[in-house]
Order: structure tokens, then C-alpha cells, then sequence
């Protein structure tokens, strides 16, 4: 009972750690392109995924497991801001889909605690998803324009702040 849920816990925590790496990755370049509202969604998203981390792994330590900080993949090298938000959506939906599975998994191993956690990482991940879809509208909507909009408005900040 409590190996299969080790065993889906330990499967989350290698997705979260390669969702923290890959949107730190993208919160560095949105960052270095003076994309501040991207690269601040990347980083607090990032920072959620950590969260998860600790979340899962906690329970996985209850249950008297080992935990397992290995990403499940390696960073993917992307610097176009559609290609990122394509992705990120991409990992997101494909976590709310796993985690359902594996709640279930969790419940029927009568395990409704890891159950429950894996639901609540659900509505985590559906909020990300969400998130990551609504800029992808944006930048479909307003092209390039959305882009420069942050960039002007991150220059309009630093010569405020020097002018002072």
C-alpha cells in the first residue's frame, strides 16, 4: 500500500524539481530580455513548484520513505517567450492529468491522505496552467507589442530610479 504511494509521490517530486529548474531557466531569460511580468510569473511559479516539493516530501518521509531529488528531465534550451509559455503549459496540463491519476491510484491503495494532497496539487497546477494560457492569449492577441510593453516599461523604471 504505502510503496505504491512512495513510489507516485517520489514521481512528483522528480516533476516539480524539473518544473523548478526549466522555469527558473525561463525566468532568467525573460528576465535578461527585460520581460519583468513574465519573468516574475516564471519565478513565483518556480517557487510554488518548490513548495510542492517540500509538501510531497514530507508526506513521503511519514510514510517512511526515501525521498528522491532527481528531475525527471534535463532543461530544455529555449529563449522564445511562445515556445516557453507553450511549454509551460504543456507541463502543467500534463501534471493536473498524472496527479488525478495518482490520487486515484493513492485512494485505491486506501491511502486517502497522499489522495488528498495529490487534489490539492491538482488546483495548484490548474491555476499555473491558467496562468501560463492567459499570457500565451495576451501574446497572441497584442504580438510583439506585448513584449516591448514590459521591456519599455522595465527602461521607464531603471532611468526613473537614476534620474532621482
Amino acid at each position: 500500500m504505502k510503496e505504491k504511494s512512495i513510489e507516485l509521490l517520489n514521481k512528483a517530486v522528480a516533476d516539480e524539481l524539473t518544473a523548478v529548474h526549466q522555469y527558473m531557466y525561463f525566468h532568467f531569460h525573460c528576465d535578461d530580455q527585460g520581460y519583468d511580468l513574465l519573468a516574475g510569473l516564471f519565478k513565483r511559479t518556480a517557487i510554488e513548484e518548490m513548495l510542492h516539493i517540500e509538501m510531497i516530501a514530507e508526506r513521503i518521509l511519514f510514510l517512511k520513505g526515501e525521498v528522491e531529488l532527481t528531475a525527471s528531465e534535463e532543461v530544455k534550451k529555449i529563449n522564445d517567450v511562445k515556445k516557453m509559455l507553450e511549454m509551460a503549459r504543456e507541463m502543467e496540463d500534463s501534471s493536473v492529468r498524472d496527479y488525478n491519476l495518482w490520487a486515484n491510484e493513492c485512494a485505491a491503495n486506501a491511502d486517502s491522505v497522499s489522495k488528498k494532497l495529490f487534489e490539492a496539487l491538482v488546483a495548484d497546477e490548474e491555476r499555473h496552467f491558467d496562468q501560463y494560457d492567459v499570457e500565451m492569449e495576451n501574446l497572441e492577441k497584442f504580438g510583439d507589442n506585448y513584449l516591448a510593453l514590459q521591456s519599455i516599461e522595465r527602461s521607464k523604471n531603471i532611468s526613473s530610479q537614476t534620474t532621482k
